[in-house]
C-alpha cells in the first residue's frame, strides 16, 4: 500500500510544482507583461481562492466518483493549464490559467489526505502523511527554487512549460492505478451533501480545525509573494536567490516529513504544536531583522518544519472528523487553508504599505505563536465525536 500512496503522491509533486512556482517570478513576469508588479503578485490569490471556493463540491464528488479518478481527472487540467500559462501574452491570460489550475489543484492534495485516512489506520497516519508530505513538499522546493533558476537561464515562460511536461509524464505513469485501490464510496446524489457537511460540523474539533487552518493561510503564506520584492528592495534582484528563500521553508518542512517518525515517539502531540508555535515565532523574529539572504533561509528553514509540527497533527485531527465523508471533510479543510493563503497575500500587502515589512513579519510570528498554543490546549480539551 505504501507504494501505491507513493505513486499517487506524485500527482501531488506537479501540483506542489505549480503552486508556488510562481512565487519567486513576480518581477520577471511583470517586466515581460510589462505590467505591476503588485498586480503579479496577486496571482497567488488567483490560484488559491478558486482552490477553496470549488472544495465543498470536489470533496463529496471524490467520495461517490472514486478519489484516485478524480486526481487524475484534475492532473489533466493541471498540465493544460500550466501549457497555456506558458504561451500566454497577455496577463488576462496568465489569470485565466492560474485559476483553472487552482480550481484543479483542489482536488488532489485534500482528496489524497483523504484517502490515506481510508487506507491508514489513524496509529500510523500521521507518519503516512509525512511520506506524502515527503514527495509534496519536494515538489514545493522545487516550484520555488528550481522557479528561479529556470527563469534566470530560460525565461519565466519556461517554468509553466517545464511544470507541464513533467505532469504529463506523471499522468503516463497512473494509468491502471485506480484498479489498486480498494475504495468505499457513497451513492452518487449531490442531495447527500448538506446533510454530509452537518455531520462533519457536528464534530466539536471541526471548528477548531477549520480556523486554526485558515489563520495558518493567512499568517504564513501571506508574506511569500513578496520575498522577492522585498529581496528586490534590499538590492538582491536574482530569482534564483528569492526562490532559494523560499524553498527554505519546503526544505524545513521536508526535514519534518522525514522526522516525523521520530517526532512522533518522542513527543507528544500538544508538545509538538506549543514547539511549533516558539519555534516559527522566533524564525520570524529573524526574518523581520532583514539580514543577508543564508540567513533568512535558515530563518525559513526552521520556519517550515515548525509550521508543520502544528500543521500535521491539524491534518491527524481532521482526518477523524467524519469517518463516512472524509473526502468532504479534508476538502473543507483545504477550502479553509487557501482562503487564508488566498486573503493573507492582500493582508500583507496591506501591512507592507501602511506599517512596513518587519512589522507585519512580526505580526505574523505571534499569530503562530498565539495559534500553536491556542490548538495544543483546545484538542486537548475538546472530545471526539464520530459520525
Amino acid at each position: 500500500m505504501s507504494n501505491v500512496i507513493l505513486r499517487l503522491s506524485f500527482i501531488g509533486f506537479i501540483t506542489a510544482l505549480a503552486t508556488r512556482s510562481v512565487d519567486p517570478i513576480v518581477p520577471a513576469i511583470a517586466q515581460g507583461l510589462n505590467t505591476d508588479p503588485a498586480r503579479i503578485a496577486l496571482l497567488s490569490t488567483a490560484f488559491a481562492l478558486p482552490f477553496a471556493v470549488i472544495q465543498p463540491l470536489l470533496g463529496p464528488i471524490a467520495d461517490m466518483v472514486g478519489k484516485v479518478k478524480l486526481m487524475v481527472i484534475c492532473l489533466v487540467i493541471v498540465v493544460v493549464a500550466s501549457l497555456v500559462g506558458g504561451i500566454a501574452t497577455d496577463y488576462s491570460v496568465l489569470l485565466g490559467s492560474r485559476i483553472v489550475a487552482g480550481m484543479a489543484t483542489g482536488g488532489v492534495f485534500p482528496v489524497g489526505l483523504a484517502l490515506i485516512g481510508d487506507l491508514v489506520p489513524v496509529q500510523q497516519r500521521q507518519v503516512a502523511i509525512g511520506r506524502w508530505l515527503t514527495v509534496i513538499m519536494t515538489g514545493n522546493i522545487l516550484g520555488a527554487s528550481v522557479a528561479g533558476v529556470v527563469n534566470d537561464l530560460f525565461g519565466w515562460r519556461a517554468v509553466f512549460l517545464v511544470i507541464a511536461g513533467i505532469g504529463a509524464i506523471v499522468f503516463l505513469s497512473t494509468i491502471g492505478l485506480g484498479r489498486k485501490i480498494p475504495q468505499q464510496r457513497m451513492p452518487f446524489d449531490l442531495r447527500t451533501v448538506p446533510a454530509s457537511y452537518r455531520a462533519i460540523f457536528a464534530n466539536p474539533r471541526a471548528k477548531v480545525c477549520y480556523s486554526a487552518v485558515l489563520v495558518e493561510g493567512i499568517a504564513i503564506f501571506g508574506m511569500f509573494p513578496f520575498v522577492a520584492l522585498l529581496l528586490l528592495a534590499a538590492g538582491e534582484a536574482r530569482a534564483s536567490i528569492a526562490g532559494l528563500v523560499l524553498g527554505g521553508f519546503s526544505l524545513g518542512a521536508l526535514i519534518y516529513a522525514l522526522t516525523v517518525q521520530i517526532l512522533v515517539n518522542r513527543v507528544r502531540p500538544e508538545r509538538q504544536m506549543q514547539a511549533g508555535g516558539v519555534i516559527c515565532a522566533l524564525a520570524f523574529c529573524v526574518v523581520a531583522l532583514e539580514l543577508a539572504w543564508p540567513i533568512q533561509f535558515a530563518a525559513f528553514l526552521f520556519a517550515g518544519y515548525a509550521f508543520f509540527m502544528i500543521h500535521g497533527q491539524i491534518q491527524v485531527q481532521a482526518t477523524e472528523l467524519s469517518q463516512t465523508a472524509r473526502g468532504a471533510a479534508m476538502s473543507l479543510h483545504s477550502m479553509f487553508f487557501f482562503i487564508g493563503q488566498a486573503v493573507g497575500p492582500v493582508l500583507f500587502g496591506i501591512g507592507l504599505a501602511t506599517i512596513g515589512a518587519s512589522p507585519s513579519v512580526l505580526m505574523s510570528g505571534a499569530t503562530m505563536l498565539a495559534l500553536g498554543l491556542a490548538c495544543a490546549a483546545l484538542f486537548r480539551r475538546l472530545p471526539s465525536k464520530p459520525d
